[in-house]
């Protein structure tokens, strides 16, 4: 039996698998009550084979409201018992995630003092907590023992106590926020040992209690190191079923979720010292970026952890688990770790997606694709349709692929035609970039996808529309040509896709990039600019990067990478250039113009690299078209647009060339 697909008992109660769904923001809520929108959103990780799903962390106060759709435990009985109804079917153990924010919290939503162990303002918004005086404390106390309680009336399988990189609890924990006098500063752990007991006390002995432990804040010189949690947590690990060691805090918000910088499992060591202290005494699990059923197996059979849990593999494929046990691993969509659309606990409020699944968080609204299921009987292949109902998809990058894939699932005949060498358009050339190789990951299962539905794939071929028959069904996903510059240069000017799509053809970057002094011109702000220019300084080259923006790369303070993309192109020695652009280039100086002083500089320049926004591919009017061809945006877009053509020219009348 494989060790990550069996079952595992915990407090009585036996999960079908040892993949665990751990809380996280999903901005599904409706107000504060968990929505049908998380039912379904659970549901379907639990029919994927998920052992064990925790649903997202529930405030346990009013002073708490850490985001606008943060759910808060005394809105969410009804919500609480329609999970449990649709996820134990499947056989899952659904547990509720309880927690407070304290001062990591904001006070835009309830206009309230934040709460805190002690007035130290938050690092990252700079905000002064209320310390919260023994009253507070008893109150915070009794509202885990209440939500607790729901819990148990909602028949839910237990809960999990949110002391982790987020929460009040953790606060309490670190010599960082807790500098008080009193007996929760003499003996920082006594707020959480009442805490556990309080919960285990409603709990009873027959459900799960689990706990989220900061374990490292990455700030030895007073924050909660890996020695300190483990003695602590070894003195009161009778009390709860597992435990999931994590690691960062408000001081190093990047290593609390990393994105793709990071290699995937990186708490395992963690999670091996916290499991020999316990000795037996709970289950461990170990979180991390694990996205690989493979690692996660072999971790479980090693003795790093008990369980593991898997969640943003599980965004990306809700069928993991049953991928897996149906002994097809290699049809597991994998997560690329870019935290693009998974991570959406900022100012927008989207609501969780996938940059490969777009359909995740959008459950019974946005119809999923991947039909058959594991063991239905069928195997899933195209064919069906005939060769004179063939469809033509032409373009190999994203949208075409996942067009193509639709397509045949579908039971459409399909040609893919690609005019270069190899598929996967963007995702195969953005991959080129540091902490962005993981999207050829993506690029590769869409074309294992279509060659095993038997798409007919043709690479190195250019199509003429106008030499088809014109009753052929054609869908164009053509992607997108160099868009326009706001600068002239005398010298050398070179697209980044150019570069990548060079370095991806085995090319070297001095092949690529004329000699001398390089300027990345990034008006964008996403991950290309500053991605491109720690390209070029890897490869030794002298390199500057100027973008209108404040800061570098501005966009990426959405996926939790601003700050370490800063300090990873001052280590390289780029030279940033920031509130300026770029006029002209002239004899070998570039002329910069500050966009909010007026002032001129100039800086030594030899070759521009190009990060602008690029210009959909002329395409003839009246045909379906998908991706970067209607408008270059994102994989996501792509991937969806895909889907939503092809899903709709398999059950509609399909627009032919005769038509146009």
């Amino acid at each position: 039996m494989n060790a990550l697909t069996g079952p595992v008992a915990l407090a009585g109660r036996t999960a079908p698998s040892r993949v665990l769904f751990g809380p996280h923001e999903t901005n599904l809520g409706d107000g504060r009550a968990l929505s049908e929108r998380h039912v379904a959103y659970y549901e379907r990780r639990a029919a994927g084979g998920a052992g064990l799903i925790v649903t997202e962390t529930a405030s346990v106060h009013d002073s708490d409201w850490p985001y606008e759709r943060a759910p808060l435990a005394m809105s969410c009985a009804d919500g609480w018992r329609a999970v449990v109804a649709a996820c134990r079917p499947h056989g899952a153990l659904v547990l509720a995630g309880l927690g407070h924010a304290g001062s990591q919290g904001s006070s835009a939503y309830g206009q309230r003092a934040l709460w805190g162990p002690s007035r130290v303002a938050d690092v990252v918004s700079r905000e002064l907590p209320a310390e919260v005086e023994e009253r507070e404390i008893a109150a915070l106390v009794a509202g885990f023992a209440a939500a607790a309680a729901s819990a148990v009336a909602c028949d839910l399988d237990g809960v999990e106590v949110d002391a982790g990189q987020y929460s009040l609890l953790r606060q309490f924990l670190s010599g960082l926020t807790n500098q008080r006098g009193d007996r929760y500063g003499e003996d920082r752990t006594a707020l959480l040992v009442e805490v556990l007991a309080a919960v285990r006390g409603e709990l009873g002995d027959g459900r799960v209690l689990g706990l989220r432990l900061s374990c490292d804040e990455l700030a030895p010189w007073a924050g909660i190191t890996p020695e300190h949690a483990v003695s602590s947590f070894a003195g009161f690990a009778d009390v709860v079923d597992y435990v999931v060691p994590v690691r960062g805090s408000a001081m190093n918000l990047s290593a609390t979720r990393p994105d793709s910088h990071t290699e995937p499992g990186f708490n395992a060591g963690l999670c091996r010292a916290v499991r020999e202290a316990v000795s037996g005494r709970a289950a461990v699990v170990w979180q991390g970026s694990v996205v690989d059923p493979g690692a996660a197996r072999a971790g479980i059979e090693d003795g790093t952890a008990d369980l593991v849990e898997m969640t943003r593999a599980q965004i990306a494929e809700p069928r993991l688990v049953s991928l897996v046990r149906a002994g097809t691993p290699e049809r597991i969509r994998p997560c690329v770790l870019c935290n693009q659309f998974c991570r959406v606990r900022d100012s927008r409020n989207p609501r969780v997606s996938c940059l490969g699944e777009p359909s995740s968080g959008y459950e019974g609204e946005e119809p999923a694709v991947d039909l058959p299921w594991p063991g239905s009987g069928s195997n899933g292949r195209a064919g069906s349709g005939s060769a004179s109902d063939e469809v033509l998809v032409v373009g190999g990058g994203p949208a075409g692929l996942e067009a193509a894939r639709v397509l045949a699932l579908r039971g459409r005949s399909v040609r893919l035609v690609e005019q270069e060498d190899r598929l996967g358009g963007t995702l195969s050339v953005a991959a080129q970039l540091a902490g962005r190789s993981r999207l050829a990951e993506l690029a590769q299962w869409l074309e294992r996808e279509v060659r095993r539905l038997g798409v007919r794939v043709e690479t190195g071929t250019r199509v003429d529309l106008s030499d088809l028959d014109p009753a052929t069904p054609v869908l164009l996903a053509t992607g997108s040509v160099a868009g326009p510059r706001a600068y002239t240069s005398d010298g050398p000017v070179v697209e980044t896709r150019d570069l990548l799509a060079g370095l991806a053809a085995g090319a070297r970057v001095d092949d690529l990039v004329p000699a001398g002094p390089v300027l990345v011109v990034d008006p964008v702000g996403d991950w290309t600019g500053a991605g491109t220019a720690e390209l070029l300084a890897a490869a030794g080259r002298d390199t500057a990067i100027v973008t209108q923006d404040p800061v570098i790369a501005t966009q990426l303070a959405i996926i939790g990478d601003l700050a370490a993309a800063n300090t990873r192109l001052q280590v390289a020695g780029v030279r940033l250039h920031k509130r300026a652009m770029l006029r002209r280039v002239l004899d070998g100086r570039a002329e910069l113009v500050n966009v909010i002083t007026g002032v001129e500089s100039t800086v030594d320049c030899a070759v521009v690299v190009h990060c602008g926004h690029r210009l959909p591919a002329p395409t003839p009017a009246g045909l379906p078209s998908a991706g970067d061809c209607v408008a270059p945006r994102t994989v996501h877009q792509a991937v969806l647009e895909g889907r939503r053509v092809a899903r709709s020219m398999a059950t509609r009348p399909t627009p032919v060339l005769g038509r146009v």
